[in-house]
């Protein structure tokens, strides 16, 4: 959609920026950071952004359309998780005192030429929404009406709202819900207009004060935008004991079986060790097979240590990071009334875990005899940072060449790079030298030989590729209800607030990846297969895969969404979602595949 221009020139501020980094996300919703007002106070009402409604992430600059705008714009200052929400608000012309009425009062006097007309009922086709925000309540309304009746003949209607009605309640000195409304109101007729002819429109607006006895915003049950989006997120119990269930009966599968094979393994290796201890161990390796025949085999140290050992920490970092948001969403530290607390939280917690991925890249690649650990630290605070930057970079070009505010200021680009160089990429280094300095031998429970082993043949069904499809399709499984909810949130009008339901289905997640990998890694040793380092990387980290392919079916079959803009931002965000869910339940099943290898080989008598 290019009908609109670009924004006007707008600048943050840095010092209040940072500040609401580091503080900005701590508000109790509905108490702190609500305005107190005296009979007669001016509100000051902010215009901020419009767009298509089926596309979230495709939103322009209010007065990028052709309506009433003041000769000077004065923007307000942002915080930066407003910025990357992709507000932009600015002072309107609208004048609202405190409980004090107004009946359709004039806000400004319009001649739309014809190419004015034709943006605005483009605007309308594509079903435009406009935010404005009240104390900091976002009100949305349409910009227009369009109405398609009828076949033979064919009608099509296009009407624009040039009167909003705005319903404002209180209590005591606060302003506790905002609404606008066009109920009672007929929409302007853009049709007909010759191509040299002009438009005369004036633009009226209402304004409704009533009390109200709620003292909370939080405790509105009517929602923050008065039902303009749609409210279909309940707690889904049926779904979730679902899936609970299912995750029990796999768990507990997974346990049992894996309990009574290893227990039969390990009496009888032992047993064959005691009844042979008087021959050597070569003539024990030829006449046995099984997982313990590979034991001079099996900690045998990978091919490209460093990239495992960074895909580790950044996984660590990842896990840290998205536990992390959700104990702090259950606190309740997030305040549904301010946009973007998320995204804030979320870049200051990035930027302060990078010390966990340098620790635990470096300290395991000193354990297994990495000795480039500069270029290790390197590759780690890179595996992550540089596929965002180039997937951002091709996202915000678009968004820059259609107009779009989701375009990052030049201020914020420079803000963000600052946190990333000055807190960030530091962290990460000085993690990697605490790693490196506190690593042990890597201490495992039998000796490696010189010479590897020559793997026998392996069926089918223990190739990688179905280890990669059986161990991702589990976990997803697991979580495909809940993926759903988070999909309308993140790519729709929902607001997700069922954090604890999260975090329980977060826990089943990497549960689930726990024991698949356990059991994937027992079912390749046992065919005397011991390249498990990789493997069990990306047997349940396939799971980002499927993730990336339920976003693909998302986007043809359970949303509406189109166009380059939004196409382009939800594909290339999905690509990286996918590859942060790789990571992270990635290093849950190296690690788990890790432990249960030391259990089972140090519960083995060797000679």
């Amino acid at each position: 959609m290019t009908v609109l221009g670009h924004p006007g020139s707008w600048s943050c501020r840095w010092l209040p920026l940072l500040l609401l980094l580091l503080l900005g996300t701590g508000r109790d919703p509905g108490v702190e950071g609500v305005t107190h007002y005296k009979a007669g106070d001016p509100v000051i009402l902010y215009v901020n952004k419009v767009g298509p409604y089926h596309n979230p992430q495709e939103t322009y600059h209010y007065y990028q359309l052709p309506v009433c705008c003041p000769e000077k714009i004065r923007h307000k200052s942002l915080s930066l998780g407003e910025v990357l929400d992709g507000d932009r608000m600015a002072e309107s012309l609208y004048e609202i005192r405190f409980r004090e009425n107004v009946e359709k009062r004039i806000l400004c006097h319009m001649q739309l030429s014809s190419a004015q007309v034709e943006q605005l009922r483009q605007a309308i086709e594509e079903l435009y929404y406009f935010e404005f925000v009240v104390d900091d309540l976002p009100i949305r309304g349409f910009v227009g009406y369009m109405e398609e009746s009828g076949f033979l003949p064919h009608s099509h209607k296009i009407g624009l709202w040039t009167h909003l009605d705005f319903h404002l309640e209180f209590h005591g000195d606060r302003i506790i819900f905002a609404n606008v409304s066009v109920r009672d109101v007929k929409p302007h007729s853009l049709d007909g207009l010759r191509p040299d002819e002009f438009l005369g429109l004036t633009h009226t607006y209402s304004v409704r004060w009533s009390e109200t006895s709620v003292e909370r915003r939080s405790d509105r049950r009517r929602g923050d935008d008065g039902g303009f989006f749609p409210r279909t997120l309940e707690i889904h119990w049926l779904s979730i004991i679902n899936s609970m269930v299912l995750v029990f009966l796999l768990v507990g599968f997974v346990a049992v079986i894996l309990m009574r094979v290893l227990r039969n393994d390990l009496a009888r290796y032992n047993l064959d060790e005691e009844t042979t201890s008087g021959g050597s161990g070569d003539d024990f390796d030829q006449g046995d097979n099984g997982w313990k025949i590979i034991h001079t085999d099996v900690f045998r140290f990978p091919p490209y240590r460093g990239l495992l050992c960074a895909v580790l920490g950044v996984g660590a970092q990842f896990l840290a990071l998205g536990t992390g948001i959700i104990v702090m969403a259950l606190l309740g530290m997030f305040n549904v009334h301010r946009h973007g607390a998320i995204n804030s939280a979320a870049i200051l917690l990035y930027a302060l875990t990078c010390c966990i991925s340098g620790y635990v890249s470096s300290h395991f690649y000193r354990q297994i005899g990495g000795e480039r650990w500069v270029w290790n630290i390197i590759l780690t605070t890179s595996l992550f940072s540089v596929p965002f930057f180039l997937t951002w970079s091709v996202v915000n070009s678009v968004h820059w060449a259609n107009g779009s505010t989701q375009a990052l200021p030049a201020t914020t680009i420079l803000l963000l790079l600052t946190v990333w160089l000055l807190v960030g990429f530091p962290l990460t280094v000085i993690g990697g030298i605490f790693g490196k300095n506190n690593a042990n031998p890597f201490d495992a429970p039998c000796r490696t030989k010189n010479i590897a082993r020559e793997i026998p043949p392996q069926p089918w069904y223990k190739s990688t590729l179905i280890h990669m499809t059986v161990g991702g399709f589990l976990p997803f499984s697991a979580i495909s209800v809940e993926l759903y909810y988070i999909f309308a949130t993140v790519w729709g009008r929902e607001q997700y607030t069922l954090y604890g339901i999260l975090f329980f289905v977060f826990a089943i997640l990497l549960s689930v990846g726990a024991c698949i990998s356990i059991a994937l890694t027992y079912f390749q040793l046992s065919g005397e297969d011991y390249r498990w380092w990789w493997r069990s990387v990306l047997s349940v980290g396939s799971t980002g895969l499927f993730i990336f392919f339920y976003s693909v079916f998302y986007y043809a079959r359970r949303s509406n969404m189109s166009g380059v803009v939004q196409t382009v931002e939800f594909f290339g965000y999905s690509l990286l979602t996918g590859y942060v869910f790789f990571l992270m339940l990635g290093t849950i099943s190296f690690f788990s595949s890790l432990k249960f290898i030391r259990y089972i080989y140090v519960n083995l008598k060797m000679d």
